[in-house]
């Protein structure tokens, strides 16, 4: 029982967490191997695992402390990040883990973990068992992946609860990724949201690294009726926030 109280305090644990507990990995595969046929732990995918709650039937480990868990450096990231801050308009049962490591996607207790390549740990904070981004780097990873994560329309709901955004933090990731295109949009779509409290010279900053391109906000516009904006070098869907109408007003 003293050991299965310590791997409730871990909540998921690998192979390798539970041979430091019991002294060595002959050991730690028999109390897997006890424990799984007792129904206490559950192998979540191959060498993670968690702890199952008696009270409850479940695992005591929540999905953001799976992702956490997946791999070394992996984390919560992108509109999973979102819900994690509280910021997303609806909970998807795909759960976005970034992580450099390589891994398959799986699916554990109704949600499915997807990997997206990490390509810098910079705004990573861990809260308590759980590696997640910051509000700002979630913002950016957002923007950056919107046509593949969640679409725009969710993407704006998510940056309408946004009250606050810190614009320095948001010019170290910018910068980090390089990305003229990244800089562009995130200027135009963040424009639009005045709720973040963004300066004027954030924006100044946004244009300058756009160089004057012309870009389509995302592929699909290409087969709509986009307009143009001049002052972003992009070409826009007509009535962007009207996707965010409620009754007829905007959310923004």
């Amino acid at each position: 029982m003293e050991q299965y109280i310590q791997l409730l305090k871990m909540g998921c644990f690998s192979r390798e967490d539970v041979a430091n507990l019991t002294g060595n990995i002959r050991t730690a595969d028999s109390v897997l191997y006890s424990h799984k046929k007792k129904g206490l732990v559950v192998s979540v995918r191959r060498n993670l695992y968690a702890a199952i709650s008696l009270e409850t039937n479940q695992p005591v480990c929540t999905p953001y402390q799976i992702a956490s868990n997946v791999s070394a450096d992996s984390y919560v990231s992108h509109h999973s990040a979102f819900e994690y801050h509280g910021m997303a308009n609806q909970v998807f049962s795909e759960l976005y883990v970034s992580s450099s490591s390589k891994f398959n996607d799986f699916e554990f207790d109704g949600k499915h973990y997807t990997r997206i390549l990490s390509k810098t740990t910079e705004g990573v904070k861990t809260i308590g068992k759980v590696r997640v981004t910051d509000l700002e780097r979630t913002i950016v990873d957002s923007i950056k992946d919107f046509a593949k994560i969640g679409g725009l329309e969710e993407l704006l709901r998510c940056l309408a609860m946004v009250t606050y955004a810190v614009e320095e933090k948001i010019i170290k990731y910018l910068n980090i990724y390089n990305s003229q295109f990244l800089w562009q949009k995130t200027g135009y779509i963040l424009s639009c949201f005045p709720n973040m409290k963004l300066s004027e010279h954030f924006f100044e900053m946004c244009k300058k690294n756009s160089q004057k391109s012309v870009r389509y906000l995302h592929e699909e516009l290409k087969f709509e009726k986009p307009v143009f904006s001049n002052e972003w070098g992009l070409y826009i869907p007509n009535n962007m926030m009207k996707l965010l109408d409620e009754g007829g007003e905007s959310l923004v």
